[in-house]
């Protein structure tokens, strides 16, 4: 005859042994909150649980491995990619999707300052979601603050930067959610962002184009307006006049 206790009738069901995986996808429906690729998810993930999803993620990675037949026990150099890959994209290219964002220190404008200024090059490392491939390059921003902005360090700016490009992106939609982001921030008058970047998914692959880059421009507020405005920030970028 069994010794063990019998559960209680009204007891929760336990979740031990699910997938931490699942549990942060259940609080993100639960919550009614999309978690694409390019999505910060930090605020549903529980203390201690970025290292199980490491550890889920490892598992995964190495199933991965298995699959593409490479004898990850008798080579020495991928004995342990499968737990590095793991650390990479969670703790590295891909980290701006499970930290909070980084902490910014604001300023009223005790000054005034209604001047244009632009903030760069800062450098971008992402990746493409369509092939996780790296997207390097450069952005430079330009605030055309008012009485009311609250004005922020100029290390904040790359702070900022590195979160958001930190995940899986495309370029298009990075540069919206940054300025979207600063003019959260800072609620300036006006706000000019410029990117460029090479594109691994077409130098590495497909075309194998090595020269080609992609720029793009995103225009806020008094930038959109005033074309001497925005002729001015274009030529002040250093290299792209």
């Amino acid at each position: 005859m069994s010794s063990e206790p019998a559960a209680e009738p009204n007891a929760p069901p336990s979740d031990e042994g699910t997938p931490v995986s699942v549990k942060i996808r259940e609080r993100l429906a639960a919550a009614r909150r999309r978690f694409h690729a390019n999505d910060n998810i930090a605020e549903f993930i529980e203390p201690g649980e970025l290292e199980l999803l490491l550890d889920e993620v490892e598992a995964r990675m190495q199933g991965v491995l298995d699959s593409m037949v490479i004898d990850t026990a008798g080579d020495h150099n991928t004995q342990s990619t499968a737990r590095r890959v793991a650390k990479m994209y969670l703790n590295e290219v891909f980290k701006g999707r499970y930290v909070h964002p980084p902490t910014i220190t604001e300023f009223p404008n005790a000054e005034h300052l209604n001047e244009l200024m632009i903030v760069g090059p800062i450098t971008v490392r992402s990746a493409c979601s369509h092939h996780f491939c790296p997207v390097i390059g450069k952005i430079w921003i330009g605030v055309l603050p008012n009485e009311h902005t609250n004005v922020i360090g100029l290390s904040k700016y790359a702070r900022l930067v590195d979160w958001v490009m930190g995940r899986p992106q495309i370029q298009e939609e990075a540069v919206v959610q940054l300025a979207d982001l600063i003019m959260e921030k800072t609620q300036p008058d006006g706000l000019a962002i410029v990117m460029e970047a090479s594109h691994f998914c077409m130098s590495w692959r497909g075309v194998r184009e090595m020269d080609s880059k992609m720029i793009n421009s995103v225009m806020r507020g008094v930038f959109l307006t005033n074309s001497t405005l925005r002729r001015e920030f274009l030529a002040l970028i250093p290299g792209r006049n």
